[in-house]
């Protein structure tokens, strides 16, 4: 009895966590529930939208459903409505390509690439069958020119019905989007056998033809919907001018082949106008490579508009070019320059070539009259430089400019090839120094001297009141240093830099050749390293004042002049040393023992004593002092024999007695 009490004990306490528990999860659901965010409509918040789309006749079921969710992600992004699926994808994940008409052969351009089916279709809401943006044609016209479309005689279909009466909107298997082949299509309500029909078409079978080779399907300002560009015979309804019989086995054979055909009405000597150079079709008789016998809408009955019809068989002037000829993209287009049929000129030209390039180009016109004439303009051949029809490269050169003037200045090309090439040269820009037609200047040069250089150089040339010109330079000589071109030394020099100065300043060569040294930089002709070939704020044109010019080079000697004594005199390196060459050792001005005497007087009794009274004439001052800096407030050299660092000369040399 006794062991039971324990058991039913825990039976009840389990009993009652269990309670407990179940308590407390219930009360923490109830409360979560109260916490739970309320649902709402979309339209609640979007009350505008929704008032806009309430009165609308057509609705997309998602927005009447009040499913937005259908096409749009719940919370989007910040100022971004985000939709499930990008552009087409999400329209066709519910209307799929077989039930909307989409799986045709030829779709409809507003759904290629990156076009959407809103340009036509709004996603939400419209007054418009099928959610259309406006209804029948108005739609159309959202991409489509109008003004085709509404001319003096329009079609009846096109009035009433819009262009559904012809056209699908998505896809088709035919061309244009028709709904059936364009014969077949147009005698659905056109029917041959009516008396009208066939007295309108003098009882050809036109059934068997395309009716859009005399028709416009849609306006035109003819009568009978023709083509605004129709053939005489075909307005006058006199097929039989061109056609044999219709009652006959071939009645759309022509009476006559080709061109033999066209002149039995018009003279082909008229259309030559006089030429003797002839278009290749004229020639042969093939009109029709450019013409359409029956109608276009291109003026003269041309097969294509303009410069395509031209550029159908010339492709190479059809394509796209940075630099375009004028005329070619306005006006006559390829009639500005050429004739349709025959010229007196080459090339179907309708003038003589420089004439016609003056016509429009009439700075150009006197260019052969100027003092100098570029030949290739003298002889009016405006072509050797520039492509008629346009390119790729400035003012329409047929290539990169130097290219173009190495066609006839091969040696340049040759001469050119060297290590220091002149920036325009590598740039191809010829015509940065050069008159391309001509001027009054030799060489075409556009202007003569320095002036010419200073058109990129004026910065460095501005000369300085106060500074040192070099004579060249303030003469404005520069081609007597520099080649205009190119060279084969740096700067574009004429020669090595040595030797070009030395052709100026021979004096300094004739005395190099006797010196006992010289310094490092003129014998290796390096006379930039210390003078300023142009000009300079210091004598001589001097880069800069001594000693920092000198030590720019002598970077140890400058190391160790660093907190060390220096000998006065090595402010001004020229108080002891020669610049370029010099008799003695080490450039030096004199030779050592006399060069040291002009500040040391050497006949001083503290002189004598403190050289031991040793014969100033047998001494060499650098072998004990040195002569720019030193620790040593003597002057002594760093390293000294330990006897002479005590002054105990006499334990090495036979010191004579004083006197």
């Amino acid at each position: 009895m006794k062991a039971l009490l324990p058991k039913r004990f825990l039976l009840l306490l389990l009993l009652a966590v269990t309670v407990a528990t179940v308590t407390a999860v219930s009360f923490s659901a109830s409360r979560a529930a109260q916490r739970r965010f309320e649902k709402k409509e979309c339209l609640d918040c979007h009350t505008p939208f929704a008032q806009k789309i309430a009165p609308l006749k057509s609705t997309h079921p998602g927005v009447k459903d009040k499913d937005c969710e259908s096409c749009h992600i719940r919370h989007g992004l910040v100022g971004k409505l985000v939709l499930k699926k990008n552009g087409n994808e999400l329209c066709l994940s519910c209307h799929s390509k077989e039930a909307i008409g989409l799986d045709k052969k030829h779709v409809h351009s507003a759904l290629q690439g990156g076009a959407r089916c809103t340009s036509c279709h709004d996603p939400h809401g419209s007054n418009g069958t099928h959610l259309l943006k406006a209804e029948g044609a108005e739609n159309c016209f959202s991409c489509h020119d109008r003004k085709p479309f509404e001319k003096k005689v329009v079609h009846a279909v096109l009035k009433t019905q819009g262009c559904d009466a012809c056209h699908v909107s998505h896809s088709s298997d035919q061309a244009n989007l028709l709904k059936a082949e364009p014969t077949a299509l147009c005698l659905s309500c056109h029917k041959p056998k009516d008396a009208a029909f066939t007295k309108a078409h003098e009882n050809y079978p036109v059934e068997k033809a395309a009716c859009t080779t005399c028709h416009d399907p849609h306006a035109s300002d003819l009568a009978a919907l023709m083509q605004e560009s129709a053939h005489a015979p075909v307005l006058q309804a006199s097929c039989d001018a061109c056609h044999k019989d219709a009652g006959g086995a071939e009645p759309f054979a022509v009476n006559a082949s080709g061109g033999e055909l066209c002149t039995t009405c018009h003279d082909k000597a008229d259309l030559a106008k006089g030429g003797t150079h002839a278009h290749g079709p004229f020639e042969s008789g093939d009109c029709a490579s450019c013409h359409d016998p029956h109608a276009s809408h291109q003026p003269k009955l041309l097969l294509r508009a303009g410069n395509a019809l031209c550029t159908s068989c010339h492709e190479d002037q059809g394509k796209s070019v940075a630099t375009e000829h004028a005329p070619l993209t306005g006006g006559d287009g390829c009639l500005s320059c050429h004739g349709p049929h025959a010229t007196k000129q080459e090339k179907l030209l309708t003038a003589e070539l420089t004439e016609l390039c003056t016509g429009c180009h009439a700075d150009a016109k006197d260019a052969d009259k100027v003092a100098v004439p570029h030949p290739p303009v003298a002889g009016g051949d405006c072509v050797a430089c520039h492509d008629p029809h346009g390119s790729n490269f400035q003012a329409m050169l047929k290539d990169r400019p130097d290219k173009v003037c190495f066609t006839c200045h091969a040696d340049a090309e040759v001469n050119f090839a060297k290590s220091a090439v002149h920036q325009p040269i590598l740039a191809g820009a010829c015509t940065s120094c050069h008159a391309g037609h001509g001027g009054a200047n030799p060489k075409l040069v556009k202007k003569t001297g320095s002036d010419l250089c200073a058109d990129c150089h004026g910065e460095m040339m501005k000369p300085d009141p106060a500074g040192v010109t070099h004579a060249p330079f303030s003469g404005g000589d520069c081609t007597s240093c520099h080649e205009v071109h190119a060279s084969s030394v740096a700067g574009m020099l004429k020669a090595p830099q040595g030797e070009l100065c030395l052709s100026c300043h021979s004096d300094l060569k004739d005395q190099a050749a006797k010196a006992g040294s010289r310094h490092d930089a003129f014998s290796h002709g390096d006379c930039t390293k210390c003078h300023s070939p142009h000009q300079a704020k210091l004598a001589k044109l001097q880069l800069a004042p001594e000693p920092d010019l000198c030590l720019t080079c002598h970077k140890a000697l400058s190391e160790r002049m660093k907190g060390a004594n220096k000998h006065s005199p090595v402010d001004e390196c020229s108080n002891c040393h020669q610049p370029h060459f010099s008799a003695q050792a080490r450039l030096l001005q004199q030779p050592e023992g006399q060069l040291c005497g002009n500040c040391h007087d050497t006949a001083d009794a503290a002189f004598g004593k403190a050289h031991l009274g040793i014969d100033p004439a047998v001494m060499h001052c650098a072998r004990c002092h040195e002569p720019h800096a030193s620790k040593d407030p003597k002057l002594f050299k760093a390293n000294v024999h330990p006897p002479f660092a005590g002054r105990s000369c006499g334990d090495c040399h036979v010191v004579p007695e004083s006197k």
